[in-house]
């Protein structure tokens, strides 16, 4: 048994999520969804952090969607950045079925194009969650910073992609691009990061 494994076994069955899960299966989306350990982390840490308003980019099914809803108060609103439209459909049903539907404003669209509109809304979050197109997560960050309220949490995931962040020889545009991300969330003076080795890799940055 893997010490995920181990933690899985112990969070058990969750509905909600099996849901979620199965759905993705049955429209052939890619099976990608945040793993559990880091799903739950997320709830408690939008908990702890106090925060109101939640920015998502890449929704995929709704598995991160409904984790970082457990961790909202009754007025906190998510919003999730999506460029595929089954996608959104896909994930705004299991939001929906979960008993969030309400509380949940999905942007259909490059996931850039739309950070630049909210931006001249004036939106402002207090909780960021990266898991999209890994290329363009030094874009996402950049983004992520101007749109965050002092003390915003901002999540990416896959941070190590499955090894390749971490080995000399492997040096295409995701890896590169990871790279830089991690090097930013944990060195920019802007923020004050860690990262968490387990799983995938998740690297958690609060805004000064």
């Amino acid at each position: 048994m893997t010490t995920e494994q181990y933690v899985e076994q112990l969070l058990g069955e969750d509905a909600d999520l099996e849901r979620v899960k199965k759905s993705i299966s049955e429209h052939g989306m890619p099976e990608i969804s945040v793993a559990p350990g880091y799903g739950r982390l997320l709830s408690m840490l939008v908990t702890m952090s106090g925060a109101k308003h939640v920015l998502e980019i890449g929704a995929l099914g709704g598995y991160s969607g409904i984790c970082l809803m457990r961790g909202l108060p009754e007025d906190g609103r998510l919003t999730s950045l999506e460029i595929k439209a089954q996608f959104a459909d896909v994930a705004w049903t299991n939001l929906k079925a979960a008993g969030y539907g309400e509380r949940v404003d999905y942007i259909i669209g490059d996931a850039k194009a739309s950070l630049s509109i909210l931006a001249d809304k004036g939106r402002k979050f207090d909780f960021f969650f990266i898991d999209a197109d890994k290329e363009n997560y030094p874009v996402y960050l950049e983004w992520a910073i101007q749109l965050a309220n002092p003390g915003a949490v901002i999540i990416g995931d896959n941070a190590l992609l499955h090894g390749r962040t971490i080995d000399p020889a492997k040096n295409g545009p995701s890896v590169l691009a990871m790279r830089r991300f991690n090097e930013l969330m944990l060195r920019d003076e802007r923020l004050t990061g860690t990262l968490l080795p387990a799983y995938d890799g998740l690297t958690i940055a609060t805004v000064k």
